[in-house]
């Protein structure tokens, strides 16, 4: 049975919420589609975006669920986002110390809906190409983060050249969620072996940088 379920295509669903106006659209179009959409309008409920990616020879769809982060929008859909969740992303402006300070809101949210403690959540700073506005600075970000047990990431989802950085977000998520579900396989079949997890390992300046 779990060697019909490990061949099956796997779809990770991860979920993105903050603050209203943080990119959490922009985020997932760069990652989908590659672009940085022109004109982007209130998330209203939730609307989710697919991408088929390649882990060590495996393909696994990358399924990301853009959520509203105005109250009136979410009160009917926040139930049904959080159900079966594979992986948490707060994202916070980092020109905007307000969208910073919420998130502690936000991850009470998600405590609140019973998200198991073993599904992998980052912390992702937008707009960190606006340099002369920036608010929120990388220390205070990471101690967040630490306190938080979360993997922190700074990135810009308008600037082409942070393209790269945006798509280590959620490759790091499906490189982590493809190591759980494989142990999951081996413990499942009793077989012997030790499971490789693998951990975004952080660069120089102590954020976190993609493992594949």
């Amino acid at each position: 049975m779990c060697g019909l379920w490990c061949l099956m295509t796997r779809i990770f669903k991860i979920i993105v919420i903050g603050d209203s106006n943080v990119g959490k659209t922009c985020l997932t179009f760069r990652f989908c589609g590659g672009t940085f959409p022109d004109k982007t309008e209130a998330t209203i409920g939730v609307d989710f975006r697919e991408k088929t990616v390649e882990i060590e020879g495996e393909r696994i769809k990358v399924q990301v669920w853009d959520t509203a982060g105005q109250e009136r929008f979410r009160k009917s859909m926040v139930e049904h986002y959080y159900r079966n969740v594979h992986a948490v992303v707060f994202v916070y402006d980092v020109t905007k110390m307000t969208s910073f300070t919420n998130l502690k809101m936000w991850i009470e949210e998600c405590n609140g809906h019973a998200v198991p403690a073993m599904v992998p959540r980052v912390l992702v700073g937008n707009k960190c190409d606006l340099k002369d506005l920036i608010q929120v600075p990388s220390s205070m970000a990471l101690k967040f983060a630490d306190a938080h047990n979360m993997l922190l990431f700074e990135t810009s989802a308008k600037d082409p050249k942070e393209s790269q950085n945006v798509d280590a977000i959620f490759m790091c998520l499906a490189c982590r969620l493809k190591a759980q579900r494989s142990l999951l396989c081996r413990d499942l079949e009793g077989r012997p072996g030790q499971a490789r997890r693998l951990e975004p390992a952080p660069d120089a300046s102590g954020k976190a940088s993609c493992p594949c």
